[in-house]
């Protein structure tokens, strides 16, 4: 530690010579991908990140997507039992 302390990390902080800001921000700037579309991605801290998805889970997902998700893992789950010779027979009527 010393008397002077940590040193501190340097800043990149690059802006072309001919690049007119219009928005703001700066061009080269690094976020998440999916910033835009996701409201648990944003920097509110821990009890904001489990209230925003707490209230993503309330909700609820569309009911074609559940319904999709579940024939795809029924399709799956056959296909597994088939593969690995199960006798299929005990779900005939």
């Amino acid at each position: 530690m010393g008397i002077i302390g940590r040193r501190k990390n340097k800043k990149y902080d690059y802006e072309p010579r001919y690049y007119k800001n219009s928005t703001g921000g700066k061009p080269f700037e690094i976020k998440h991908k999916f910033d835009d579309q996701r409201s648990t991605v944003q920097n509110v801290g821990l009890k904001g990140k489990f209230g925003n998805a707490i209230q993503d889970l309330k909700q609820g997902a569309d009911v074609l997507v559940k319904r999709r998700l579940l024939i795809i893992i029924s399709i799956l789950v056959l296909i597994f039992l088939w593969i690995i010779d199960f006798d299929l027979s005990i779900f005939r009527f």
